[in-house]
């Protein structure tokens, strides 16, 4: 197999000259060394022409988006298993709307088993090295499990609007409806994901050569269709729900905190602490949930720019690079989830102390005898923590 120069182009790609010179791995390319020409045989149908107009790219580049990707994928890994453990093992949080969170933390730490481990090891190789099918199914995955979370965060936004702006007017949401929603979610996605692999568009390699998505290169209605309808169906429709929601939980929040501050005088402490504490409630689960979506939208919407820019223009300016930071920062918001949400979920952060308090305790301890002091410490403590539950019950419905 031909090993790439990398060496001679990153120096073709940092030196002066022509107009077709733009920074390094983005310098356009025409003769017969280009990065296509020197690739496996077995991967010539999942590489499009429109790559082949550009160098090898450089081999600190590979190196540097190797080591970002492996720390994303540690720090997600562990975080978004945190949320999976602590969501279903922690009695006051195992609840049905949670179990949205729960969805979400999952496809995340799914995208992140799955596919990065793939991503690494194909910077540090400087190539694909996983074969045409495995890419294949890279590409579904990658596409699979961001648009999962995506749409859980619909079921997310569509579960507080629900509690803040409809309150006790609408039903309680069961186990048996979340699981439902929860299937209709992965369903939902299956059949966008699925659609390649039966002749609808196709995964192909892209051309930083190190990851596998759609085709948003090749300018023919079969392609573009896919990129038409895959983008409304997981972003801009998705995206409007968010904003819709979110607007009115907004809205209906400061209204009961302007509402509350202007019949304050004429209640009494007894009955102003539980509206006020619901209130507050309120308002937290709804900022993380928000901020979430910011998240998410900083993280996917330069990627649906570059796949139409790709699919739409001549292309002289979707280069491996922009292809490669449209993945990359796609892949973020698997890892920003869980840190959303160490940070900003009272309740989540709560249980989170508490099990770090409780594993710090054994292996300091080992299997120390509770005293007395300590057992009713414990005691004093969790009917602190039934208290808050129950003043926060109502906010969850």
């Amino acid at each position: 197999m031909v090993e790439w120069n990398h060496t001679e182009s990153a120096g073709l790609a940092l030196s002066g000259g022509s107009d077709d010179r733009y920074f390094l791995w983005m310098r356009r390319h025409s003769d017969d060394t280009a990065i296509t020409n020197l690739f496996p045989h077995d991967m010539g149908h999942l590489i499009r022409d429109h790559w082949r107009q550009f160098q090898a790219p450089s081999s600190e580049w590979y190196f540097a988006i190797g080591v970002i990707m492996l720390i994303l994928e540690l720090i997600g890994l562990t975080g978004n298993f945190s949320v999976i453990y602590i969501f279903l093992t922690t009695k006051y949080l195992r609840r049905p709307s949670n179990m949205f969170i729960v969805n979400l933390a999952f496809s995340d730490f799914m995208m992140m088993f799955t596919i990065m481990p793939m991503m690494v090891v194909s910077c540090f190789k400087q190539k694909w090295i996983f074969g045409p099918l495995m890419c294949e199914i890279y590409g579904a995955c990658g596409s699979g499990f961001g648009s999962v979370s995506i749409i859980s965060m619909v079921a997310i936004a569509m579960n507080r609007y629900r509690v803040v702006v409809k309150g006790l007017s609408s039903e309680k949401l069961t186990y048996k409806q979340a699981i439902l929603w929860i299937c209709l979610i992965w369903i939902y996605v299956g059949l966008w994901t699925s659609a390649p692999f039966f002749g609808w568009s196709s995964y192909i390699l892209e051309g930083n050569f190190i990851n596998c998505s759609l085709d948003s290169v090749s300018h023919n209605w079969n392609s573009r269709s896919y990129v038409i309808g895959y983008s409304i169906g997981v972003y801009f429709l998705p995206l409007f729900f968010l904003t819709y929601t979110y607007y009115y939980v907004a809205k209906t929040v400061i209204q009961q905190e302007s509402a509350l501050r202007k019949y304050s005088r004429c209640m009494s402490v007894d009955q102003l602490k539980p509206r006020q504490s619901k209130i507050t409630v309120e308002a937290k689960l709804s900022m993380v949930a928000l901020i979430t979506v910011v998240m998410w939208f900083v993280a996917w919407t330069p990627y649906i720019i570059f796949i139409f820019l790709g699919s739409f223009t001549s292309g002289k300016f979707f280069t491996p690079l922009l292809s490669l930071l449209g993945a990359v920062l796609a892949k973020c918001a698997s890892f920003c989830d869980p840190i959303v949400y160490g940070v900003s979920h009272p309740k989540y952060r709560e249980a989170l102390r508490e099990r770090m308090l409780k594993f710090y305790k054994f292996f300091s301890c080992g299997k120390c005898r509770p005293t007395k002091e300590n057992e009713d410490h414990k005691n004093q403590h969790e009917l602190t923590t039934i208290e808050k539950n129950n003043s926060t019950t109502e906010a969850d419905h």
